[in-house]
């Protein structure tokens, strides 16, 4: 009867797993709200009952269900999960302190995970872009390793699943001469990925040309892409070839395509009907023969709506769509990343080896990273240069940070001069969460306060933004 009931209403059905009945009651009233049905579990036995009865199209799972437990009751319900209905994606439950775990069931095949409490709008949007990619990917679905023994994926760090369909994607039209739009938010690898599709394709033996689309003036647009002659116009002293001869045989990246203005879009349409163009003063025309890969941080599909893009360029750019997952949504990586981009780094300024310290790889994975992978890099750089150790540790972000935000004059300053009284609760709260482990009740009782009020001042602070498990009901979505 169940089952029918589903099918009439064609709402995706999630399954909440947690002993916590508000955490349960929160969930399942923001997702009623937004349209999906719901059903709640208290333990690991009745969720493998219910999927056993009737299946889900995603779970929403707790990793700890005693006051006590280490996370392994919660990896193997993901694994009996797994076991069960290999192709359903789970979103794990996680407090702050518990990070490294929810890290581990990714690797173990959990979608994604997010912390206790939630942002309301930002686990819908997880949610649904989860339920999006969740289509049943095929027998052998490769990993790392068998994607890195077929194509040349360097540069590229990470093992989520979400970045490995974009690689498997990226493989798979390589060799193709069908035009790519990658979609991404700022500092993603949008470029990472256009290298890629050149590097694995049989124009790899000659150049990708990378044009910034948003830095050419529309009065040297022409010029710019097409090239000129002598005399084509003043101080045109010589011949000069443009950014789409350059490209010949190779492949084009049109970086920040949204920015183009709709004239310049004309354009560069006709050259993508035709693979022709024609310098400026020139009196011939010239083949093209290049593969287009552009990308953008804004939404086609909506510029195009709103009459600021053409919609026949629209469609000859994106026969070939790739969307790169912003940082937040594949945080299992951050570790990867963080160990990759400090030995660079190190590397870069000739200094000795750099490592992270597991607490402060668990402090990174919790921050939220609006600039994505730039920022990440950018923070360890900095922290790196202005603390000076071999080994980071959490209190040198957030001593770094305070510096930044002109908490100290120095990098290494970790006590409370010239601190703003918001700069030091921020400082000891954070050092009382190293101290503790995370461990909620004990970092709310050195500190003097009650868990509400910790989980308060962690939300306005931005310090992870999680629980421990043993106090979930106090977590307010």
């Amino acid at each position: 009867m169940e089952s029918s009931r589903k099918e009439l209403s064609g709402k995706p059905r999630i399954l909440i797993v947690d002993d916590d009945s508000a955490v349960q009651v929160s969930l399942a009233l923001l997702l009623k709200q937004s349209g999906f049905d719901t059903v709640c579990c208290d333990d690991p036995r009745q969720a493998l009952e219910q999927l056993a009865r009737q299946p889900a199209d995603l779970v929403l799972q707790d990793m700890n269900f005693s006051l006590r437990t280490s996370g392994e009751e919660g990896l193997q319900l993901l694994a009996d999960i797994k076991q069960l209905q290999p192709a359903l994606p789970v979103l794990l439950m996680t407090a702050w302190g518990s990070i490294a775990l929810a890290v581990k069931g990714v690797q173990a095949g959990a979608a994604n995970f997010f912390t206790k409490p939630w942002d309301n709008a930002q686990l819908m949007e997880l949610i649904r872009t989860t339920l999006d990619t969740a289509a049943p990917a095929p027998a052998g679905c490769p990993t790392r390793a068998a994607l890195d023994a077929q194509f040349d994926f360097s540069g590229i760090v990470g093992e989520h699943p979400r970045l490995l369909k974009v690689l498997a994607t990226v493989g798979q039209v390589a060799a193709t001469r069908a035009p790519v739009l990658i979609l991404g938010e700022s500092g993603c690898g949008k470029e990472l990925i256009a290298d890629a599709l050149h590097r694995n394709s049989p124009r790899a033996a000659q150049a990708i040309v990378k044009i910034n689309m948003g830095a050419i003036t529309p009065s040297l647009f022409e010029s710019e892409m097409f090239g000129h002659v002598r005399g084509a116009f003043t101080d045109a002293r010589t011949d000069r070839k443009g950014h789409i001869a350059s490209a010949h045989e190779g492949t084009l990246f049109l970086d920040e395509i949204g920015e183009l203005n709709r004239s310049d879009q004309v354009k560069l349409l006709r050259v993508l009907q035709d693979q022709t163009y024609q310098a400026v003063g020139a009196s011939r025309t010239e083949r093209a023969d290049i593969r287009v890969v552009s990308a953008t941080n804004r939404e086609l599909a909506e510029l195009v709506a709103a009459g600021e893009f053409r919609e026949d360029l629209f469609y000859r750019l994106n026969l070939i769509t790739i969307r790169l997952p912003p940082l937040r949504e594949r945080r299992s990586d951050i570790p990867l990343l963080a160990r990759h981009i400090i030995g660079q780094v190190s590397a870069s300024y000739g200094l000795g080896p750099a490592t992270i310290a597991p607490a402060a790889l668990e402090w990174l994975s919790a921050q939220p990273w609006p600039g994505n992978i730039r920022q990440l890099k950018q923070t360890l750089e900095r922290t790196l240069l202005l603390v000076g150790k071999s080994e980071l540790k959490q209190a040198d972000f957030i001593a770094t940070e305070q510096h930044e935000h002109g908490g100290g004059p120095g990098g290494q300053r970790l006590g409370v001069d010239g601190m703003t009284l918001e700069q030091v609760e921020r400082h000891m709260i954070a050092k009382a969460l190293e101290q503790h482990q995370g461990n909620i009740s004990r970092v709310a009782k050195a500190l003097g306060l009650s868990r509400t009020a910790l989980y308060r001042r962690l939300e306005r602070h931005g310090l992870g933004g999680g629980v421990a498990p043993e106090a979930a009901h106090e977590a307010r979505p």
